[in-house]
């Protein structure tokens, strides 16, 4: 899947903005263990037994994918729109050689940029709304109404995309969660918020899953990403070999058409 990177506007002096230092690792990690568990589903022949890499480490990617996409949108960003719809762009590229994979059911699904791209813009149109309603722009009302609105727009596209309506969910809570998290002051009843604020991050991540050990990966790999944000952020180092701009652009789109002309041209040869 791929996530791009977005225009940063603020001040790089800017105090309320952490070290993204550690979304250059990010990368890397997160193309690394997609690209294993689509291996693993889609191309690798079954009686090589290494459903268990898929089911491990392969469930690192999206959690990684969905925190980078709200660091990103929350801290680096003055327009999360905009980057909603670079990532959607992704997606429609990407969706004809997804369609192609080989799969045990025939349902349409939108695949996984789509979730990114449409969880981005939940949370960045919530984030929008609190803080309109901090400055007493918008009342509390339209608030409500505007929230279960989405929710309603919720509940249906989560029948349609990757990782259903838990995918959906975690960008807005990892979105909630980080900035409670970098924002906390000393006190422990702000510190005790902050965590109860992370709480439905793991929850949402827990149950994007069935299998033990893939909860197990998926969440130990949010709860580090929030632990990034409560001040971890400062000890990244910078990655000794950034990932080309080229490469993390069309490596999503890519590594399916490429899996499609492999299973495609095996089908045809047998």
């Amino acid at each position: 899947m791929y996530v791009p990177s977005p225009m940063i506007t603020r001040p790089a002096t800017a105090p309320s903005r952490p070290a993204s230092t550690w979304t250059g690792w990010g990368q890397w990690l997160a193309l690394i263990t997609m690209t294993l568990d689509h291996l693993t589903r889609y191309v690798l022949p079954n009686d090589w037994q290494l459903d268990w890499a898929g089911s491990s480490l392969g469930r690192i990617a999206f959690p990684l994918f969905a925190a980078m996409v709200a660091w990103h949108g929350l801290f680096n960003t003055r327009n999360p729109l905009r980057y909603a719809r670079r990532i959607l762009v992704i997606g429609l590229i990407a969706q004809l050689p997804y369609m192609m994979m080989p799969r045990a059911s025939d349902a349409f699904i939108l695949n996984v940029c789509f979730t990114l791209s449409l969880g981005l813009s939940w949370g960045a149109m919530l984030n929008a709304l609190l803080e309109h309603h901090r400055r007493r722009d918008v009342g509390a009302l339209w608030l409500v109404l505007a929230t279960l609105a989405s929710l309603l727009a919720w509940q249906w596209l989560g029948d349609w995309v990757e990782y259903g309506h838990e995918g959906l969910l975690l960008i807005p809570l990892f979105m909630l969660a980080m900035h409670r998290l970098h924002h906390t002051g000393p006190a422990m009843p702000q510190r005790l918020a902050a965590v109860a604020c992370a709480i439905p991050a793991l929850v949402a991540t827990g149950l994007l899953n069935s299998r033990p050990l893939a909860k197990s990966f998926a969440v130990a790999t949010s709860l580090a990403v929030l632990g990034l944000a409560a001040g971890a952020h400062r000890l990244t180092p910078a990655v000794p070999f950034a990932m080309p701009r080229w490469l993390w652009l069309a490596w999503y789109p890519g590594h399916f058409a490429l899996m499609a002309l492999w299973v495609w041209g095996l089908a045809l040869w047998e």
